[in-house]
């Protein structure tokens, strides 16, 4: 390629004067020389022969060799490439432009709505909320479905995890928590998904209304570094408008796709594998993500919702049982329920909200220890219960679990288009755990 023609492509762009070049390529990873860098450092590599250009990430120093993730494909470059040190770092233009649009993880445009005018630039990567900077959650935070807001309320910057199985209804829970949550502002990140369920989730979920809404979309056919930026630029979009004093609902769907992103990289960067073949850096990054959510003093909130696949619903997979020790709460999805027709299938009894105690009332709490546990005695004696073996008049509390269990079905029940009104919904549950 022409000199001229390789400095006019650079000339706009806040690159080094020096640069480096590609001394080694594989499938993932891209070993260069020539310029001295930091991990994390962004580089954009330009292909001497057909212009072409990625951008990419140190993720390891050797020396003076440095290895680059890309944030794209590789096909097409050789060695001798050259590679520019990007002087602006890892940051995406944020603001109120976003809202109502569909982006990738550098905030360009997918939905065809045209460029997205945002001046400020704001890090991708960020530390968390200082601990002694955080607010008490001591407010209800109102998703609009009766089983969690009734039985598992959440608080204004709680954190929650949705743990299910596949097909068992994550993304149906997560439109209706969008569409029914009382918040300003909603940024949804996709990580990881199949590329059919962006706009099935924007048309059946959401019902095609993003209004206040921003969707951050990183499909299962991005590069692991576009999946694992894609989270962490999600939440740069939710914590500018915390920083405004807006309440944010953020939901992202899913961890475990965002951990198998880090799988990769750190597998092709020759970290050791443990458990189902994660290396230890797929574990470090959880917390580095959702302890960003929260409530932060003098500022506003996020509020935090994020899907964790349970595969063959083993909740002692690794990103469960790592995301379920981070998270202030979790919401487990049942494949039982479901074959009952239970939907939202919210298992009760193996969910837990752990601020609810202090953000509900006392007639509140006491209500939904009741209804815990005359559940729980159903379960206990279900079987005995079904093959006629238990007679009526043996146990009061079970005789006051039978008598109700229609009712409490019905309340766990929901319409997926429908939006219960918080008030509502208590004074439903207070009534039905009253005195038989």
């Amino acid at each position: 390629m022409p000199l001229k023609s390789l400095r006019e492509k650079i000339s706009n762009k806040k690159y080094s004067v020096t640069f480096g070049e590609v001394v080694k390529i594989n499938a993932t990873v891209i070993t260069a020389r020539g310029l001295k860098v930091s991990i994390s450092d962004i580089v954009k590599i330009i292909s001497n022969e057909t212009a072409q250009e990625t951008i990419g990430m140190v993720t390891e120093i050797d020396g003076t060799t440095f290895f680059i993730t890309p944030f794209s494909f590789v096909e097409g470059f050789c060695s001798g490439d050259r590679v520019f040190l990007d002087q602006t770092g890892l940051n995406i233009p944020v603001g109120a432009s976003l809202l109502g649009r569909v982006v990738d993880p550098f905030m360009r445009p997918i939905d065809g709505k045209g460029s997205v005018n945002s001046s400020k630039l704001s890090p991708i990567i960020k530390a968390p909320i200082a601990a002694m900077k955080r607010g008490m959650i001591d407010e209800v935070f109102r998703v609009g479905v009766k089983s969690i807001d009734g039985l598992l309320t959440c608080g204004k910057g709680q954190k929650l995890g949705i743990f299910a199985g596949s097909g068992v209804g994550k993304s149906t829970l997560m439109g209706m928590i969008v569409r029914g949550a009382v918040a300003p502002i909603k940024v949804v990140a996709l990580i990881g998904e199949r590329g059919r369920e962006v706009p099935e989730f924007i048309e059946k979920n959401l019902g095609g209304n993003l209004e206040n809404t921003v969707i951050v979309v990183a499909t299962s056919d991005d590069s692991p570094l576009m999946r694992k930026y894609g989270a962490f630029a999600a939440m740069s979009v939710a914590e500018f408008f915390k920083d405004q004093g807006l309440d944010v609902l953020f939901i992202m769907d899913s961890v475990t796709r965002f951990a198998m992103a880090q799988r990769e990289i750190g597998l092709a960067l020759g970290e050791p594998p443990t458990s189902k073949g994660y290396p230890p850096s797929s574990l470090t990054l959880l917390p580095q993500l959702m302890e960003r959510a929260g409530k932060e003093e003098g500022k506003g909130s996020i509020t935090a919702f994020f899907t964790v696949l349970i595969e063959g619903d083993d909740m002692s997979d690794p990103i469960a049982d790592q995301s379920r020790s981070i998270l202030d709460g979790h919401i487990v999805l049942s494949r039982e329920m479901t074959d009952f027709g239970i939907y939202p299938p919210v298992h009760i009894l193996n969910s837990a909200s752990r601020v609810m105690n202090d953000i509900i009332s006392p007639e509140h709490f006491k209500a939904v220890m009741r209804f815990r546990r005359l559940y729980t005695l159903l379960k206990e004696n279900e079987v005995l219960i079904r093959i006629g073996a238990y007679q009526k008049g043996s146990d009061a509390e079970l005789d006051e679990a039978m008598n109700k269990k229609g009712e409490m079905e019905q309340f766990l029940k929901q319409g997926a288009s429908f939006q219960s009104d918080f008030d509502e919904t208590v004074a439903t549950l207070l009534k039905l755990m009253g005195s038989s």
